[in-house]
């Protein structure tokens, strides 16, 4: 597993008087603002107080009056129109405020969204046919379709006018079409790069309807805008910002049944609708029904206006949530198995996995959690036959994108942008795919790709209150780009370690000078938890609060935590005089080293007790700075164990042909050996050696 970087901003405690006097911001939240750059009254101000003026011209984007203009002609002259979408929350989201626009205006008009098992993402041919011999003679793509050269070619050869829009990263070249709408466009002068699909097709609503005023538009749209921007992780600035926060408050209000129905399902009409909110509880259920094949269900929510169907299609939703999260399950511990089997799986610069008939639907959840896991890029590729569609997650720093661009020649297909993308391969193509995108993330030099977290300041338990967490909604909306700010606190201790979910995720209890907070680690259930009860931490995390039969209290997400620094430190002298002994024997130790590596005949049971007890299979894999502290927590006996201790005990226990072990990264692989009789380990050369030093 690899350790993620902590940045940590540099104070600005110049700012706070003008920030905390001024605008009358709390401490922390005015600490944060001016971590991030927002250090002055102006600049604190703009970012706090956009305005609409801010929402750009939609003909600004290439090709916009081309697009406008044929849409009215097809309208005027009775064209019936499609509207072709993606099966994500992006997707569908674009998909349903693009036909609400188009039936006021009175076309005649439908949609189509991809099966994603059947047909995968974007644009083919065969639904291409099917529209037109449906009567479509237009088709407009959203949040889809910019690298679909060769489908467009066909449109353009059976007579369907083709307009594209779509924010992917681009190819050297765009499809020929009537119109090609995206502000990644290489040739693009729009002032922001960074909409969502959905935002694309809110700017041509806005060109469409140029004469009415925007605030208008962003009252009718912008809270189904403000659901896709944030489904689809766009950065939460510029525009972007302006519009989700708008549609934020649109959303308590919302005249979308389907929307309204959902928010009632999930409980969240009657509290403050929040990024995170959208995110961690509306989105997955939206997306679910495109996970497993069944997107129209989600559209026709967004669609009906029928309250009574409303209701059922978000139940329906929720349902298929459950259903995908099984899926997912099982997969990801499939994949877990097979790495406890070859840890080495984990210590490249990438992993590349595939399997057969892995959902396809799922496979980008597990590889996203597991690229979080281990901090490096993941592509996970389902199997079936001779042909395998993937879904791959990255981290920031490495392009995965354009390490399938430079490898295109092993894909049949793939799209996406630099931290998630999509193809399809050919089962003979695997390995050798596997085998470029290491040597992509190789291509930067000796220094690896490490995963950083941003931290915003350091704090202590005092700061914690209810009312200066709260003073940080100012900042909201949260999301990439503008994340939930983030916190430091050093020497933390563990009181309690609680599994949640199925073991999916851990409660701790944790205090630090007579204070306690409960602290969430999702993606970290208490069988991996590399730490116990007692031990002293460094953590990073947001901040929240939690109302729970009307009482408050501030709870920690945990982003990252680790053993803190004077822990590490005594672990890194305790490995360095284990290493001085293994190295120079006895010439590399005085009495107190010896003292410290040498164990008792206690010590000794305990740790071979432990191993036997908690092997599977005859092998047990575990950090050894883990291990040790297990033993720590477990045994009386093992007061006085440490992480060389722990290693001079298992040299002791493969000399008598008990164990073997090896390193591998920051794990021991332990495998017991099929030894008959009795153990007399106090023959075993290792101990000899220490007690020579003991005794002088």
């Amino acid at each position: 597993m690899k350790r993620k970087k902590w940045l940590l901003a540099a104070e600005h405690s110049a700012s706070m008087p003008v920030l905390t006097g001024r605008l009358g911001l709390d401490g922390l939240a005015a600490r944060v603002l001016a971590a991030r750059g927002f250090d002055t009254e102006e600049k604190a101000e703009r970012f706090l107080h956009q305005t609409l003026e801010e929402i750009h011209d939609p003909f600004l984007l290439k090709d916009m009056d081309k697009a406008v203009a044929e849409i009215r002609r097809a309208i005027e002259n009775g064209v019936k129109i499609a509207v072709y979408g993606d099966y994500d929350v992006d997707g569908v989201t674009s998909t349903c405020i693009l036909i609400q626009q188009l039936r006021k205006m009175g076309a005649d008009c439908t949609y189509y969204i991809p099966d994603r098992l059947g047909e995968g993402y974007g644009l083919n041919v065969a639904a291409i046919q099917s529209l037109y011999d449906d009567g479509c003679r237009l088709l407009i793509t959203v949040d889809s379709g910019i690298t679909a050269e060769e489908e467009a070619q066909f449109a353009r050869k059976i007579g369907l006018r083709l307009i594209i829009t779509d924010h992917h990263e681009c190819k050297e070249t765009v499809p020929e079409a009537a119109a090609v709408v995206n502000p990644r466009r290489p040739d693009s002068a729009y002032p922001f790069r960074e909409l969502a699909g959905v935002g694309v097709a809110f700017k041509l609503i806005c060109a469409l309807e140029r004469e009415r005023p925007v605030q208008e538009l962003m009252r009718e749209y912008a809270d189904v805008v403000a659901v896709g921007t944030i489904a689809d992780v766009m950065p939460l600035t510029g525009e972007n910002r302006v519009i989700v926060s708008y549609g934020l408050g649109c959303l308590r209000q919302t005249k979308n049944h389907g929307l309204r129905a959902l928010m009632q399902k999930l409980g969240l009409d009657s509290k403050p609708v929040t990024s995170n909110s959208v995110s961690f509880v509306m989105a997955p259920r939206i997306n679910a029904a495109g996970r497993l094949g069944g997107a129209s269900i989600a559209a026709r929510m967004f669609l009906t206006d029928d309250p009574v169907e409303a209701t059922a299609l978000a139940e329906r939703l929720c349902e298929l949530n459950h259903q995908r999260q099984e899926a997912e399950n099982g997969i990801y511990e499939q994949i877990m198995h097979r790495i406890r089997e070859k840890p080495e799986l984990t210590r490249g610069r990438t992993m590349t996995l595939w399997g057969d008939d892995w959902h396809n639907g799922v496979i980008g959840i597990v590889s996203s959690r597991l690229s979080d896991r281990y901090g490096i890029p993941c592509v996970l590729i389902s199997m079936s036959g001779d042909d395998g569609k993937g879904s791959g997650r990255s981290i920031k720093g490495f392009n995965l994108y354009a390490a399938l661009e430079k490898n295109a020649a092993l894909l049949e297909k793939y799209g996406g942008h630099e931290l998630a993308v999509g193809l399809t391969v050919r089962r003979e193509n695997l390995e050798a795919l596997r085998d470029a995108l290491e040597e992509c993330a190789a291509c930067g030099g000796e220094e690896e790709i490490v995963p950083c977290i941003n931290v915003d300041c350091r704090v202590e338990p005092e700061e914690l209150t209810i009312a200066s967490v709260r003073s940080l909604s100012v900042m909201e909306p949260f999301g990439m780009g503008n994340p939930q700010p983030v916190f430091l606190m050093n020497e933390v201790r563990i009181e309690e370690i609680t599994p949640i979910s199925h073991d999916r995720h851990i409660k701790l209890h944790l205090s630090k000078n007579g204070r306690y907070f409960n602290a969430f680690v999702f993606g970290m259930g208490a069988r991996s938890c590399r730490f116990v009860k007692g031990d002293l931490l460094d953590i990073v995390f947001s901040a929240e609060i939690n109302t729970y039969r009307d009482n408050q209290t501030v709870q920690l997400v945990v982003k990252d935590v680790r053993w803190a620094e004077k822990e590490e430190a005594a672990d890194g002298q305790a490995l360095s005089v284990y290493r001085a002994f293994s190295e120079n024997g006895e010439g590399g130790l005085d009495q107190a080293g010896a003292q410290m590596l040498c164990p008792t005949r206690d010590e000794l049971v305990a740790v071979f007790r432990h191993i036997k007890a908690n092997g599977e299979n005859g092998v047990l894999c575990e950090p050894a700075a883990t291990l040790y502290r297990k033993l720590r927590y477990e045994s009386r006996a093992c007061f006085h164990m440490n992480e060389g201790k722990l290693l001079v005990c298992l040299d002791v226990f493969r000399e008598c042909g008990i164990f073997s072990y090896e390193q591998t990264g920051d794990d021991l692989v332990i495998r017991l050996l099929n030894y008959q009789g009795k153990a007399d380990v106090n023959g075993s050369s290792v101990l000899k050696r220490l007690m020579s030093v003991l005794r002088g």
